[in-house]
């Protein structure tokens, strides 16, 4: 169970392309942006969501380490709209652990959720984070008390690891103190295998362990049989479209047949 929720539900909030990257909109600037979180905010909590995860999506093509201006947009929209957020959140900056734990040091966030161990190929280059570095940083901020959900999966990567899944997992709860393990599917909006979630919920026991991409109405409740939550982006939108903003009526929809079903464990 997390944040007092059993089988929790993260809603995505995605920002739009942020200053320094080529699909950032200088004509619509900054207060736009603000205005595109906000409205997706209002939808997800509208319609009965857990939580939120805020995340730079569209800051395409990606980079491994954030820039000062992803930082300080991210940590100014959040800070300015924090009096409207009613439910647990948690930051994601893609790819750069540290950078989300500064913005959830800002914002009083619960969670983080990162790419912190192992060694990948991937459309970014060569991916090889030190999560040590990463709870050092977290220990010099005094961040104790935010939540490292850890993606052990990386999307749009193949990982270098001979070893299985399940291991893999068994290995960062022991070594790199996760508070819970992610599994992603390929890229964004793909589902993971079934198999897969159920060889690593098996493996790790009692660590909370949540599906990270691909959750839609037809596979929620397959996926909550195994897993402890889901955190759900794409099938929120409109059109089902993960560049577009949240649609109210999806997030209700879905929400309702999810509680329907918890309310009978």
């Amino acid at each position: 169970m997390l944040f007092n929720k059993n089988k929790i539900i993260i809603g995505m909030v995605h920002f739009p392309a942020l200053p320094g990257f080529v699909l950032y909109d200088d004509k619509k600037g900054i207060d736009w942006v603000v205005a595109r979180v906000q409205a997706d905010i209002q939808a997800l909590q509208d319609g009965g969501i857990d939580a939120i995860l805020f995340c730079n999506e569209n800051d395409r093509p990606y980079c491994l380490n954030a820039d000062f201006s992803t930082v300080a947009t991210m940590a100014r929209t959040i800070g300015q709209l924090l009096d409207e957020i009613k439910v647990p959140f948690g930051i994601d900056v893609l790819w750069d652990p540290k950078a989300a734990l500064a913005i959830a040091k800002a914002t009083n966030a619960q969670f983080i959720r990162e790419v912190l161990t192992g060694t990948f190929v991937s459309d970014m280059g060569f991916w090889s984070p030190s999560v040590g570095e990463v709870y050092k940083y977290k220990k010099l901020i005094n961040g104790e008390n935010i939540k490292v959900f850890f993606n052990i999966c990386a999307e749009f990567a193949s990982s270098l690891d001979k070893r299985s899944i399940e291991e893999v997992a068994k290995s960062v709860v022991f070594s790199s103190l996760a508070d819970a393990i992610l599994i992603s599917g390929p890229r964004t909006g793909v589902p993971p295998s079934i198999e897969t979630l159920a060889r690593v919920k098996e493996a790790v026991g009692d660590i909370p362990v949540l599906v990270n991409t691909g959750v839609n109405l037809e596979n929620v409740r397959e996926f909550l049989a195994i897993a402890d939550g889901a955190i759900v982006g794409t099938s929120l939108k409109y059109d089902g479209i993960t560049w577009n903003p949240v649609d109210v009526n999806r997030v209700r929809k879905f929400m309702e047949y999810v509680n329907e079903w918890r309310d009978r464990l």
